[in-house]
């Protein structure tokens, strides 16, 4: 299955910001998939474009922190967008920031990104019935416990899952990190809760991991906060990346399977990405279609249902690693292969 939310696609350029997160990489994704002719004559069968539930306050509350929460449906919620996306600098100036071009006014936004995160939500519930799913949205895996980071505002990630742990639909959901960023807000905030297991493959070295490693009181930040497994990979090494990654994973197996993997697809590693930050890890087309392939196979036969969110795609070649990895899994679920 495939989950597209045209109208919770968090377009960032129309609300004045400019952050290389091209506009049309899901509507390319669906259109190259429908360009398929046996995907595009079964597509009532994998394809879904309605969302179904909704993501409200008492969701956000079993992750982050209430005073934060309340800040995000007042009107302070323009500032807390502005931390998220960086839109201010050190001098108080705009920064990829123009508001006289916004179609929007920015606080809408976060009703797209709460329906974004809906969007995983219902791509966990999807999987859990069909075995995988694949939202083309999401992943916003920097958001803390009382703070925005790095283009998150919420973590949809835990948000799902603790959802699903809540409702009894889950006793056990593995998240398993593919995107270049450590995933260093989902880490801290699983870091105590023995139901959620976190895994991260991602640049040894640059951001977020290029902050002070302590605070000015001596505590450490929470960009240091380890996943249960944290697999860096080291500018230069990425002959060694999906090497790597099978270790990673077959020690995780040992932990006991889960109820539901939530996997971030990270199209960021791709080395077209377009985001300054991924520079240290630079993944071929090639690269990237035999981890998607590794992991997909992994989970499947283990018989671990798994959502995919698509995480971390920058520029207008993302669409690719996002395509190709689709075609495989659908003609292999429609047994069309």
């Amino acid at each position: 299955m495939v989950l597209y939310l045209s109208q919770h696609r968090a377009e960032l350029a129309g609300y004045g910001i400019d952050v290389p997160a091209y506009t049309g990489t899901v509507d390319r994704v669906i259109g190259e998939l429908l360009a398929d002719e046996a995907l595009a004559q079964r597509r009532e069968q994998w394809l879904r474009t309605e969302l179904e539930y909704d993501i409200g306050k008492s969701d956000l509350l079993r992750v982050h922190d209430p005073r934060y929460v309340e800040r995000l449906y007042s009107s302070a919620v323009t500032d807390e967008l502005i931390a998220a996306f960086e839109l201010i600098d050190s001098e108080g100036r705009y920064h990829r920031y123009a508001p006289e071009r916004a179609e929007l006014p920015l606080a809408d936004l976060f009703l797209d990104l709460l329906g974004a995160c809906a969007g995983t939500y219902q791509s966990s519930r999807v999987a859990l019935e069909h075995g995988f799913c694949y939202f083309l949205g999401g992943g916003f895996h920097h958001a803390k416990w009382n703070t925005p980071d790095g283009f998150c505002l919420i973590n949809d990630i835990v948000i799902a899952a603790r959802r699903l742990l809540s409702e009894e639909l889950a006793s056990r959901v593995w998240i398993i990190d593919l995107d270049a960023h450590k995933g260093d807000g989902t880490a801290p905030l699983c870091r105590s809760d023995d139901r959620i297991l976190t895994l991260s493959i991602h640049m040894a070295h640059g951001w977020p991991l290029d902050r002070e490693p302590r605070l000015p009181d001596g505590s450490l930040h929470e960009s240091f906060v380890a996943s249960d497994l944290d697999i860096p990979v080291a500018e230069g090494e990425e002959r060694l990346y999906l090497e790597k990654l099978q270790l990673g994973l077959a020690k995780f197996s040992g932990y006991g399977a889960p109820d539901l993997a939530l996997v971030l697809g990270g199209v960021d590693p791709y080395e077209h990405d377009e985001l300054p930050s991924t520079a240290p890890l630079r993944l071929s087309l090639e690269q990237l279609e035999q981890r998607d392939r590794f992991v997909y196979g992994f989970l499947k036969e283990r018989a671990i249902p798994q959502a995919w969110v698509k995480s971390g795609s920058y520029g207008r070649e993302a669409w690719r690693p996002i395509v190709q990895f689709l075609r495989y899994a659908l003609h292999d679920r429609l047994g069309s292969r």
